[in-house]
């Protein structure tokens, strides 16, 4: 898929300040990692955004510890956000998108990505109630999604 997008220039240029702040070199494995997320809605571990990009570029000579290092500085430097499973590690995406929040199955690990106003405004309401003033938030629900549950039975 071919990128002409001004809203990926700018995510590029973001990111081409972040390496050069930090004495790294701009790299066109590294811009496969950020081109990889932004051209998916995946969430993506670090392993199947590596297998994602040998399958999509396969003449880039790219190792697994590029997509590790690169996609750590894209999480601290909050470009990327990360949903942590426990042992099974984390799930990356871009943090471009507008707010959402994730429920997440426990068995096959689905996430399905939700926008809920009325969820939104409660939680506005608790921060209030606390004496808190809402800068921000992470909501992951878990559960068992229907094609599990179809395989229990």
């Amino acid at each position: 898929m071919k990128i002409e997008n001004l809203e990926f220039d700018a995510l590029l240029d973001k990111f081409k300040k972040i390496l050069k702040d930090n004495a790294l070199k701009f790299t066109v494995q590294r811009e496969c990692v950020l081109k990889t997320l932004y051209n998916n809605d995946h969430h993506f571990t670090p392993e199947e955004l590596y297998m994602e990009i040998k399958e999509t570029y396969p003449e880039l000579n790219i190792g697994i510890a590029t997509v590790y290092r690169t996609l750590n500085l894209l999480e601290e430097s909050g470009m990327v956000t990360s949903i942590s499973f426990g042992i099974q590690g984390k799930k990356f995406e871009l943090a471009n998108k507008p707010h959402h929040d994730h429920i997440i199955c426990k068995h096959c690990g689905k996430i399905v990505e939700f926008e809920d106003e009325c969820v939104e405004q409660r939680q506005i309401d608790i921060a209030k109630h606390y004496g808190f003033t809402l800068t921000g938030h992470l909501m992951q629900l878990y559960g068992t999604c229907n094609d599990c549950k179809k395989g229990e039975k």
